[in-house]
């Protein structure tokens, strides 16, 4: 055992047991998970197993706590830096809450930042103020938060606040809010946060009607911040263009992902204020102040008197403190406390420049104007945004641009496997980092990825990996629905267990065996059948699946344009409450999209025979 003091073993002894849940000494990559969760950074497996890997020293898959201390003795001498450190020591923050989980009689210990509980509630008061279904609850603080949200209204509304649309209100439950209400109303809740990008790995309905702060918190915290990143984008902000550097086009600046953008915004405020630093984080770089009250004086408009006053004060808190008084003058103290941002919070700092971003963005193009481009070129189409959310759902790493995030393969490796568990072979995938060859590193994963794709029967006829790499936008399309489909189709072959392949005939005959059962007078004959556009159909199954559920009140003919949008609306959302995992939209049931609509038969399908 290295030679540390009595006090730092001491300290991380309790480090340790903040990840080992059962005592038993080791930390698996499950007890990592959690923890990397409750923090509201949920991880993927492969990553989990790396950050185990890399002080596992006996390769025995988990970290004892000799491991441990070795890991802080290296990383003290600054000899090696460890991602099981970081997370280590960003834990150290949280709150342990004691008895607040169904394990919690066999000694587990669920953790949560109480900083974030704080910060969420002032933003949940905020946007759902007007709100008349939330307003009884008003105003949130952290002793009624998770208590608020138990009954899947609060949480429908912030989807909707976050992603406007997402959940048609006729679908929430109101009134005579019994368990088996709750139930509904958390199932539409965690249906609809997958279907906007959000990973609900693990989490259960009764999770949040139980208020697991660690899941709440996490959950919440993917649903704001979807929100707030979704307005960087040129479509609401074309003056985004002032920001390309020289000699960089409108296609590689829509690379960056919303975080590198904001940072890049904060960074052109910074110089245009003739200020010397810049910012590379929202953690180490803005502790102490300076950079946010620079930005501040720079972003907002002279009537509001914002100046650089906090500079004076020498005291990171007290200046803290004096900067978030300037944020109040054009009511953006939103997110952070003092101590967030001299502690460095990344997640609540990200979340305050993001808002600060949404209300000021003071971007101006200067007298050459802005670069001539269509938005309608770069603005991504309804099927991108739903193979992302898709992906995302899923829990791999964060996808914000369909094309560019998935140039190494390395994604698309991990669908394949979620497709086909074992069907890639670790040792055949390139990681980072990337050293000489570091383009033909990401070919040969992307050539993989077709590999794979012809073992699975996929069409990829003119496909290459460079096509990938390279962001052919209709190539990897084809790729990217064909594992969508491959997805959906093998989840409802396991629940089948007939050991047949499903084919979309299958699909149909289903649906409409559903419908004769139920004695609907609708039917399909098909994913492109005209009728599909009332939604009628869809309905139809879902009331035959849960007879209970759908108010025929709210459901009209479908004669117009307009009745039709209302329809497919409700359709979703109470297809989403009933249990099935459906990513379309409700345009897509309008307009008869033959790929989305196959995706709701067959997730309905696959609703259908989990019930059964």
């Amino acid at each position: 055992m290295p030679s540390l003091g009595e006090d730092q073993l001491k300290e991380l002894r309790d480090q340790f047991d903040t990840f080992d849940a059962d005592r038993n000494g080791h930390i698996t990559c499950a007890e990592l998970g959690d923890v990397m969760k409750a923090l509201g950074e949920p991880v993927p497996g492969f990553r989990l197993r790396e950050m185990i890997k890399e002080v596992d020293k006996d390769m025995n898959g988990t970290v004892e706590f000799d491991e441990f201390v070795t890991m802080y003795e290296k990383v003290k001498s600054g000899k090696q830096k460890f991602a099981l450190a970081a997370a280590s020591d960003k834990a150290k923050t949280v709150v342990k809450m004691e008895g607040l989980s169904a394990a919690s009689s066999s000694g587990t210990t669920h953790s949560f930042d109480e900083g974030e509980t704080l910060s969420f509630s002032d933003w949940i008061n905020y946007v759902l103020k007007d709100d008349p279904d939330v307003q009884p609850k008003l105003p949130l603080d952290p002793d009624s938060l998770f208590d608020a949200g138990s009954d899947g209204i609060l949480l429908c509304k912030l989807i909707n606040a976050s992603v406007e649309g997402t959940i048609d209100d006729r679908a929430i439950n109101k009134t005579k809010l019994n368990m088996y209400k709750k139930h509904e109303n958390q199932t539409l809740v965690l249906n609809s946060a997958s279907a906007i990008g959000c990973s609900v790995v693990n989490i259960g309905a009764e999770d949040l009607i139980s208020g697991k702060p660690h899941l709440v918190l996490g959950l919440m915290w993917q649903i704001i911040r979807i929100g707030l990143l979704a307005k960087i984008s040129l479509k609401n902000n074309p003056n985004l263009a002032v920001l390309l550097h020289d000699g960089e086009s409108l296609s590689d600046f829509l690379k960056l992902s919303p975080e590198e953008i904001l940072l890049r915004w904060f960074n052109y405020h910074l110089e245009k204020a003739g200020h010397g630093r810049r910012v590379e984080n929202f953690s180490g770089d803005i502790k102490d102040s300076e950079n946010y009250t620079i930005l501040l004086s720079q972003i907002s408009p002279p009537e509001f008197g914002v100046d650089r006053s906090p500079l004076g004060e020498h005291d990171p808190n007290k200046r803290a403190e004096l900067m978030l008084q300037q944020a109040d003058k054009i009511g953006c103290r939103a997110f952070v406390r003092p101590k967030d941002v001299v502690n460095g919070n990344s997640k609540l700092n990200l979340a305050f420049v993001a808002n600060l971003f949404n209300t000021y963005p003071a971007l101006e193009a200067d007298e050459g104007g802005l670069p001539d481009f269509d938005i309608g070129d770069f603005d991504e189409t309804r099927e991108e945004k739903t193979f992302r959310n898709w992906m995302n759902s899923l829990g791999v790493p964060y996808v914000s641009n369909l094309y560019s995030d998935l140039e190494d393969g390395r994604i698309l490796l991990q669908l394949m496997d979620a497709i086909k568990p074992g069907i890639v072979k670790k040792e055949k995938v390139n990681n980072p980092p990337y050293k000489l060859g570091g383009k033909m590193k990401k070919v040969e994963n992307c050539n993989y990825v077709v590999e794979l794709a012809r073992e699975l029967k996929f069409s990829v006829v003119g496909i290459g990996g460079e096509d990938i790499h390279n962001g052919v936008k209709t190539l990897t399309l084809a790729i990217v629905w064909q594992m969508m489909r491959a997805y959906t189709i093998t989840l409802l072959e396991k629940l089948a267990g007939s050991g047949k392949t499903i084919k979309d005939n299958d699909i149909v005959a289903w649906t409409n065996g559903k419908l004769a059962e139920g004695g609907k007078a609708t039917s399909i004959t098909g994913f492109k059948d005209p009728a599909i556009s009332t939604s009628l159909a869809v309905i139809d199954v879902v009331d035959c699946i849960r007879p209970d559920l759908i108010d025929y009140e709210q459901v009209n003919a479908g004669e117009s344009e307009e009745e039709k949008l209302l329809n497919a609306k409700y359709a979703i959302s109470m297809a989403r409450k009933c249990g099935a995992r459906i990513y379309a939209l409700p345009e897509d049931l309008v307009e008869v999209k033959p790929k989305m609509v196959m995706t709701v038969f067959a997730c309905l399908m696959a609703r259908a025979l989990q019930k059964a």
